[in-house]
């Protein structure tokens, strides 16, 4: 059993039937969904009762494989043909959504029930213009002509908080920012004036300042429309903020269902209360044993002092200030994170400072040596000792490779060891990140998110760094699998000594893992000090609004005592 999988089958979920006090705009009955595999059918839901009344905001909560999306796809008929479905009753609108043919649920998708998906970058078109495909949606269902269409497609830009949307409806999809794609699913996802907005993780990927703003443009939408809204995530601050009421589902089975302020601030069944535990920002309480501060004494690794970088806008002349002036220090044994939102320059100054990107002006030294000019063999030398752990593993890691191979990597690439000493050096690694003995011989794909970060901090350990880069490094993973990574990055810290340079743009994250912390706006460090004064008592404005971004304070406190 791995450690991904030992706390979620620690407890067996049994059906929870969720009473509602207000009429049902959509209900689901004993609802069970299975996949068929290899010829055998694998339960991916059991049981699941759920009602949602007209103008509530329903919040489905769980990790990832607990059934929340599959749920939600079982409501539009949208599930992968290996599917098997059977409940008790699925009715929305008092109309039986079981027994409709193809052209019947060509007219309930959009105009009755609408969806907004997690990924707005394979959702949208790369080669039509937003307000096209926003267009198309009523022009489907037949609710305006080409022309009336693209006229109303621009209003619903706008009504969706997209700026100065008769330009921007002209765009690609590229040429917009993460969070005004996902208001452009918003958009389309409207045109057919839906009674029920599912909401797919609609915000995982954004930013908190982001993710405000699209989670107050629904809850606005609410209050306008009185569309109903269910809430897909794993994030129990979103669900505490955002939520009337919120289901708590593990193993495809409901094992907690009330209101949010019942079920966050006091979750009756164990698993929630894990969950509840495991969230950055629902307390103010630490999950993390953090490693004890740095001594005095400590000398500084990682020193960057007035670094400076440009970037050339494609297509022009004009150039974008990346990094403006960033100057910091790391010592041995400390964490250091770098906050800030999408384009702040978080990620530009760790290429920087790992020779990734050339810095147009300003000074580099690690261990107390200028490392600006390096090039070559003394580059490779220093990469030894200074590693970076990306954002995806699945990315970062070669699908076609054993785990064990992709450890051994580094070993092999600096010529470190003998072969039977680099694979006894990979199996401590391995074990030195919580992993099982059998992963060596398995390929990325067949291990989770969780694992997969597991393998490549192992890997960036292998040659026995002074100093990692984690850029992203827990953002993608549930707050259960993050809060076992964040305690795995502090336990190596309190035993190597190791200094973490940690990306991140969750400042529940970096309250939990960082000593102190630097917060970018455009380039620009406009705050740093030591992590509990900075959240405590910011003095920026720009690093208050990213506190007051954090989801989960409509609970804060109130969690854990």
């Amino acid at each position: 059993m791995t450690p991904e999988t030992t706390m979620e089958n620690e407890v067996t979920p049994q059906p929870v039937r969720d009473e509602s006090p207000c009429r049902a705009l959509l209900e689901i009955e004993d609802l069970h969904v299975d996949y068929v595999v290899g010829g055998r059918e694998a339960p991916a839901v059991r049981g699941v009762d759920l009602e949602i009344g007209r103008g509530e905001i329903v919040a489905i909560v769980g990790e990832s494989g607990s059934g929340k999306s599959t749920v939600a796809r079982s409501i539009l008929h949208l599930l992968a043909g290996n599917a098997r479905v059977r409940a008790g009753g699925l009715r929305f609108d008092g109309r039986d959504l079981q027994g409709l043919g193809r052209r019947e649920w060509r007219d309930v998708r959009g105009r009755e029930i609408a969806l907004v998906p997690q990924d707005p970058t394979l959702s949208l078109d790369p080669l039509l213009p937003v307000g096209r495909q926003v267009a198309e949606t009523l022009r489907i269902h037949g609710l305006a002509e080409k022309a009336a269409a693209e006229e109303r497609a621009v209003a619903l830009l706008a009504e969706a908080g997209i700026p100065e949307p008769a330009e921007r409806a002209g765009q690609l999809p590229s040429e917009f920012s993460g969070g005004m794609r996902q208001r452009a699913l918003i958009a389309s996802a409207l045109a057919g004036d839906p009674k029920l907005l599912i909401a797919d993780e609609p915000t995982s990927a954004l930013d908190v300042t982001v993710q405000r703003q699209i989670l107050d443009r629904i809850e606005e939408l609410r209050r306008e429309r009185g569309i109903a809204v269910l809430l897909i995530t794993h994030d129990l601050g979103v669900a505490a903020d955002r939520a009337d009421r919120v289901v708590v589902m593990q193993q495809g089975g409901i094992v907690e269902a009330g209101s949010a302020e019942q079920v966050l601030a006091n979750p009756s069944h164990p698993y929630t209360r894990r969950l509840v535990a495991a969230a950055p920002g629902l307390s103010a309480a630490r999950v993390t044993e953090r490693t004890p501060e740095p001594a005095p004494e400590a000398r500084t690794l990682l020193r960057l002092t007035d670094l400076h970088k440009e970037f050339r806008v494609r297509g022009s002349a004009e150039t974008v200030r990346a990094v403006d002036g960033v100057s910091l220090d790391i010592r041995e044994g400390e964490t250091y994170a770098l906050v800030g939102e999408s384009g702040s320059g978080k990620s530009t100054t760790a290429r920087l400072a790992l020779h990734l990107e050339r810095a147009d002006a300003g000074r580099i030294e690690f261990a107390g040596e200028d490392v600006t000019g390096f090039r070559g063999e003394p580059l490779r030398r220093l990469r030894r000792r200074f590693q970076l752990v990306h954002q995806s593993p699945f990315a970062s890691l070669d699908p076609a490779m054993r785990i064990a191979e992709i450890v051994r990597e580094p070993l092999r690439s600096f010529k470190i060891g003998t072969r039977a000493a680099q694979r006894e050096r990979v199996a401590e690694l391995v074990d030195a990140v919580s992993l099982p003995a059998d992963v060596l011989w398995r390929r990325p794909e067949e291990l989770s998110g969780g694992q997969r970060q597991r393998v490549a901090i192992a890997r960036a350990l292998a040659t026995e760094p002074e100093c990692i880069v984690l850029d992203e490094a827990v953002s993608a993973l549930d707050v259960s699998v993050q809060a076992q990574v964040l305690e795995l990055l502090a336990r190596l810290q309190r035993e190597t000594g190791v200094a973490y340079l940690f990306i991140t743009h969750d400042l529940g994250v970096v309250r939990e893992i960082s000593h102190r912390v630097g917060v970018l706006r455009r380039g620009e460090l406009v705050e740093t000090g030591r992590t509990d004064e900075v959240l405590a008592h910011p003095e920026h404005p720009y690093t208050r609004s990213l506190i007051d971004a954090i989801p989960g304070t409509r609970l804060n406190g109130s969690t854990k005592e």
